[in-house]
């Protein structure tokens, strides 16, 4: 079955994806060009992830109350 791009998966499925990739790399037993290719989609599914979660991140808007009882947005804080 092959596999989809990178690019198209939503970060559950690319985060399911990684996960399996960590648990087959660390039974050991698989080929070491198939443990390289899929330590190389494994970074790949990880920097997927990372900017998927930092998309997000900046989308969250924290809700506040203005002085006066009004309800505004602001973006939420950035650690």
């Amino acid at each position: 079955m092959p596999q989809q791009q990178i690019e198209t998966l939503s970060f559950e499925d690319a985060l399911t994806q990684l996960e399996a990739i960590v648990r087959d790399l660390e039974q050991g037993g698989t080929p070491l060009e198939k443990s390289i290719e899929a330590y190389e989609r494994g970074v790949a599914l990880k920097k997927h992830c990372e900017t998927k979660l930092s998309d997000a991140k900046a989308k969250i808007e924290k809700i506040t109350i203005n002085k006066d009882g009004a309800l505004k947005t602001e973006p939420l804080d950035q650690e």
